[in-house]
């Protein structure tokens, strides 16, 4: 990809959509949402078991936002009780490599993170700045 032309490309281009996009992808829960779909379809239950520390509400909120824009798909099944799956549409397969390959840099250097972010706290020249967010 000619980073050039991408960056002449987003002069013209409507960033304010591409940060929606952005956004909605770059959340923490859809990360990871998307890195367990990528192995296929799952239900409700099964993804809030998986996600270590999602509300239930937080996790509908996030699947039905990934549905909204078209990287999920919500099936439900006539079954007493009622079972609802959720699994990637093309387009959101489309994005598993690059979220894939974010998650696993994420987890390669959160240690290097770590001992970053001490150093910086640690720092006394610092003062007037607002403290970091919590962790």
């Amino acid at each position: 990809m000619d980073v050039t032309k991408t960056r002449e490309h987003l002069k013209h281009a409507d960033c304010q959509k591409i940060g929606q996009v952005l956004a909605r992808v770059g959340e923490k829960w859809s990360v990871l949402i998307i890195m367990i779909l990528a192995d296929g379809p799952r239900r409700f239950s099964e993804l809030k078991r998986t996600i270590n520390g999602i509300s239930q509400r937080m996790l509908t909120l996030c699947l039905r936002g990934l549905e909204r824009d078209g990287l999920i798909k919500r099936t439900v099944y006539s079954v007493m009780p009622p079972r609802v799956e959720y699994e990637l549409t093309a387009l959101g397969r489309s994005l598993t490599e690059p979220v894939i390959a974010l998650g696993s840099w994420a987890q390669m250097h959160i240690a290097d993170i770590d001992a970053a972010r001490e150093a910086f706290d640690a720092q006394d020249d610092r003062k007037g700045v607002p403290p970091p967010l919590p962790k």
